[in-house]
């Protein structure tokens, strides 16, 4: 079964890897400084091929391959749907097996939850 969230988390990671070499240090952060951190990553990624696939509208660029990870989560896939507002269009998009809309918008709605995951290593 595919993990998103782990998937996700190791590719924010590399994310924050290729774009942050001289490093992160959350310690020498304030509460506002780091939620600005945050929200900047969240607006980057959002957008980002590697991470999310919302730039092309694909992650894989492999619609079986996005079709047996979205089949794997269809519980995370209704989650997505009911927070984003898109439930009355999800069916449509399932008979037009338009599995990689589906996993894209699984990764856009554990966007935040992945960052925060990765986070943690630099907290120390």
């Amino acid at each position: 079964m595919y993990d998103y969230l782990e998937r996700m988390t190791w590719d924010v990671k590399e994310y924050l890897q290729e774009n942050f070499k001289e490093g992160i240090d959350l310690s020498i952060m304030s509460q506002d400084e780091r939620q600005e951190f945050e929200q900047t990553l969240y607006d980057d990624m959002w957008v980002s091929d590697s991470v999310t696939g919302n730039a092309s509208g694909s992650y894989f660029c492999n619609s079986a391959r996005a079709k047996e990870c979205v089949i794997d989560n269809i519980d995370l896939l209704k989650e997505a749907c009911q927070e984003f507002g898109c439930m009355d269009i999800l069916g449509e998009k399932f008979v037009d097996e338009e599995w990689e809309w589906m996993d894209v918008t699984i990764r856009c709605y554990l966007l935040s939850q992945a960052i925060s995951e990765a986070l943690k290593d630099y907290e120390d």
